[in-house]
């Protein structure tokens, strides 16, 4: 009863013996050279794509020397371009809507972060309106969207 487990008779182990018939036995190990690679491509196409990700509405923001903010959640956006339209999010509303869609979408009642965008070339009593109304709604958390100043 002196039998191993371990030992096939006649060839050796599994690397160095010969085996019976030819076949070899699958190979039982992942071999992760494929999935590495569709990672990193996966990894350059939404580092090229995060950026184009941003709110649709074309503004061209006014410049400060303001530092960036970090946040953690998506704020809500209301932009105001150089004709005085006003849009909540991507989508274009009238200044009386703006506080009933903004109680309707915040998510976490009078303290929901709310950015307004205001074009260089808009009026600045509309964008001014917009605030007065949103502030006046009971909103406290409310900013103005701006690039970070280029030095020249």
């Amino acid at each position: 009863m002196g039998m191993s487990v371990g030992a096939s008779g006649g060839g050796g182990g599994r690397r160095g013996g010969r085996r019976r018939g030819g076949k070899r036995a699958p190979v039982s190990e992942i071999n992760v050279t494929p999935l590495v690679d569709v990672m990193l491509v996966l990894l350059i196409i939404f580092m090229v794509a995060a950026p184009m990700m941003t709110v649709g509405v074309p503004i061209d923001l006014p410049e400060t020397r303001a530092s960036a903010m970090n946040s953690d959640t998506q704020p809500i956006t209301i932009s105001v371009n150089p004709q005085g339209a006003i849009y909540l999010q991507e989508q274009p509303i009238a200044l009386e809507e703006v506080v009933p869609k903004l109680q309707a979408i915040a998510t976490t009642g009078y303290n929901e972060r709310i950015y307004v965008r205001g074009d260089t070339a808009a009026a600045y009593g509309t964008v001014m309106k917009v605030m007065a109304q949103i502030s006046a709604a009971g909103y406290k958390n409310i900013g103005l969207v701006t690039l970070q100043e280029q030095d020249k």
